[in-house]
């Protein structure tokens, strides 16, 4: 953010953006739940260039077992980004950053969480950066709420997360790469759209009074597309699950043949009558 961008490149022009978007239109999202049979709940996201994955696992046993909170479950979080996620390698591990983003992510997650039906308990939620753009705490986010409705955890709603920014003294929807590096601002921003609530700001960069205003308008109502697509995915995935699980028709029943219609009488003796029988 705040780069100097190469001779030549325009971020905005004629109205377009640098990838022939509009000021508020989202990058393209794909949603799949129910994706790994071993978590509780998972989902596989791609949203533009960015491909997430997220599992979640519990609620389940504490461990270690001093972090267990008696009256609620706690929410753990980890977001990690693989070494070849990005265009230079890099460093496996836990960085600032991952550590910043799991913090955050858990601390936007845990108000729709109803953890105080699991005292005792832990729900782990671990997001991994396959394959990063602009914007992967917001998918991560995103894909990890999906995630948590497949497990059944239960919840007051789920959590959306969209950026809205600046280039060239437009707000804008949506950062792409070449606007989050060399963009004016960045503002990413989750909410809970079945409340209004929102449980995730955060700032890099400078706004007016107005333009704050604007992209934070922007960026809710970007959220509230995001829940129609999360929805949809789930659904998708009951729906899927339901057609999977139902018992194979029965085959087509064929008309009797002539050796099938006598298969249960007696046979007649050889050279007998048919008294006496």
């Amino acid at each position: 953010m705040g780069m100097k961008p190469p001779e030549g490149m325009k971020l905005w022009n004629n109205g377009k953006r640098i990838d022939g978007r509009s000021a508020d239109e989202l990058r393209p999202i794909k949603i799949h739940a129910g994706v790994l049979k071993r978590a509780d709940g998972s989902c596989y996201l791609e949203w533009g260039g960015n491909k997430v994955l997220a599992g979640v696992y519990g609620p389940r046993e504490v461990h270690p077992r001093h972090d267990m909170n008696p009256t609620q479950a706690i929410v753990r979080c980890r977001y990690n980004m693989a070494a070849f996620s990005v265009g230079d390698r890099k460093r496996p591990g836990p960085d600032r950053r991952s550590q910043e983003i799991s913090k955050v992510t858990s601390e936007a997650l845990r108000p729709v969480i109803l953890t105080h039906l699991f005292p005792r308990t832990a729900i782990d939620v671990f997001v991994e950066i396959i394959e990063a753009e602009a914007g992967s705490r917001c998918a991560g986010l995103t894909a990890a709420s999906v995630a948590l409705a497949d497990a059944g955890i239960p919840m007051k709603g789920m959590v959306a997360a969209c950026a809205a920014g600046k280039i060239d003294g437009h707000v804008v929807l949506d950062l792409a790469r070449e606007e989050d590096n060399y963009g004016e601002t960045d503002l990413p921003i989750a909410t809970i759209p079945r409340t209004g609530e929102i449980v995730l700001l955060q700032m890099d960069g400078d706004f007016t009074d107005e333009e704050l205003s604007q992209a934070i308008d922007m960026a809710i109502q970007a959220c509230a597309r995001i829940h129609e697509i999360q929805k949809q995915a789930l659904r998708d995935r009951y729906k899927d699950a339901a057609v999977t699980d139902r018992p194979p028709a029965p085959p087509d029943m064929e008309p009797p043949t002539a050796s099938d219609e006598g298969a249960d009488v007696l046979e007649k003796p050889a050279g007998g009558s048919e008294e006496g029988w």
